[in-house]
């Protein structure tokens, strides 16, 4: 296993080291003349105040260990770091997962939107902007107004509606006191059945001009309200999202003319996020859908994010041998962003389940493979001994000392190795 250089932990055991061994041999000099015990004396004043200033760095980086006689015997396998080392030591927890190493297929993978959380809202005639209402990351609920546009075509429309509903409601009166009158046998069957037609032929004209706003996005309360004082201009037009989600893209402002074929705003559902995977040819036997993927970007390597295979291309890429495979995971605090980088690891199926951890997280001590755990305070950790099984994708099985879901240190534990290594040679130096 190849450890990772540290520069800040270096340094520690290195002070350690010097501090540790700086007895002398105890064997008694020559006599030195006048000038020469001068100078001796005077170096090893010097190397008396240099080895004070040794085991003071040493004191700081055990973490006070020395203030209790026989502390490290206790607990060889135990580092407290002072809050000056957690600050300068990028030391991250996460926990074990469960899984099979030999299962896990590892690929790059890319975040990006819903395509079926997605609306991109425009016009459906050609209409002027008069204001935006809704600007960028502006969260919008489904039939919320984003923009209201002027629209001479929506007028006339308008116009014609009312001109029809106007006509609807003169032929049903006349149809209504004509069938009265027809009962009474005033007035002749034909002339009943003139007036019916005219009726009904007034009511397709109204529904016709009432289906024709509709098309326009207008809705019936609206319709309702056309030719009201309640109601806007004829020529006034609200632009609504017929979804739910938050404003990714507004390319309005007031004055500027839109036709029927823009969508000049998006409005998105990142609440759920598609993640696009590159897997290697090779694992074409394995993969399906309604597998379990675990996601980790890169500016968020604390986090890890678990969705489910829901597609497989047909094809391969021609020069990339790779299948494009793509999961959905959840994202209801809106911390994944389309367009990120990360690793999806896709768990095939597996007849057991073992502790799966990063390799990084395991580090060797003497002849023991060590894992680190947080202890019971800040700045704690205890190495555990464990026993372990296959790799694969990054990550390694744990058969013995863990289980699925304990607390480890994923990144940091060849730093926490390299101070225990330190203060265990510290110790032995001292005697």
């Amino acid at each position: 296993m190849i450890f990772r250089s540290s520069f800040s932990l270096f340094f520690i055991a290195a002070t350690l080291t010097v501090a540790g061994c700086s007895d002398t041999s105890g064997q008694p000099a020559p006599p030195p003349n006048n000038q020469t015990s001068e100078k001796a004396a005077q170096h090893g004043a010097d190397k008396h105040n240099e080895n004070d200033s040794e085991q003071a760095k040493v004191n700081e980086s055990t973490a006070g260990q020395n203030e209790h006689e026989g502390e490290g015997e206790k607990s060889p396998d135990s580092v407290h770091l002072t809050p000056a080392q957690r600050d300068r030591l990028d030391i991250r927890i996460r926990e074990a997962e469960s899984g099979s190493a030999t299962a896990v297929v590892s690929a790059p993978a890319t975040v990006a939107f819903d395509s079926d959380r997605v609306a991109r809202i425009g016009p459906r005639l050609n209409a002027k902007v008069l204001k935006v209402t809704a600007d960028l990351g502006a969260r919008v609920k489904a039939g919320d107004t984003v923009a209201i546009l002027d629209s001479v075509a929506l007028g006339q429309s308008k116009a014609a509606y009312l001109t029809a509903a106007a006509r609807y409601q003169t032929r049903l009166a006349a149809y209504r006191r004509n069938k009265k009158l027809a009962d009474d046998k005033i007035i002749s069957d034909a002339t009943l059945l003139e007036s019916r037609a005219e009726y009904s032929q007034a009511r397709a004209e109204r529904e016709a001009a009432r289906a024709e706003l509709k098309l326009y996005g207008i809705n019936e309360a609206a319709i309702d309200d056309i030719g009201t004082n309640n109601g806007p201009p004829l020529s006034r037009y609200p632009l609504t999202t017929p979804m739910a989600g938050v404003v990714q893209r507004r390319d309005l402002v007031p004055g500027q003319s839109v036709s029927a074929n823009e969508t000049p705003i998006h409005v998105v559902d990142n609440s759920r996020m598609w993640v696009i995977i590159e897997a290697d040819e090779q694992s074409l036997g394995r993969l399906q859908t309604g597998l379990t993927v675990k996601l980790n970007v890169r500016p968020l390597p604390d986090q890890t994010f678990t969705g489910e295979v829901n597609w497989i291309s047909a094809e391969l890429d021609a020069q990339s041998r790779t299948v494009r495979v793509r999961a959905t995971v959840d994202n209801p605090d809106g911390v994944l962003k389309t367009g990120m980088f990360g690793t999806a690891r896709i768990q095939t199926q597996s007849e057991r389940q073992f502790a799966l951890i990063p390799i990084d997280a395991v580090q060797s001590m003497g002849e023991r493979s060590i894992v680190f755990v947080p202890g019971d305070e800040p700045g704690a950790f205890r190495a555990v001994p464990v026993v372990l099984g296959a790799e694969g994708g990054g990550q390694i099985e744990v058969r013995q000392g863990l289980s699925a879901g304990d607390a480890i240190v994923a990144t940091g534990s060849f730093d926490l190795a390299s101070v225990l290594t330190a203060g265990g040679r510290s110790a032995a130096h001292s005697h």
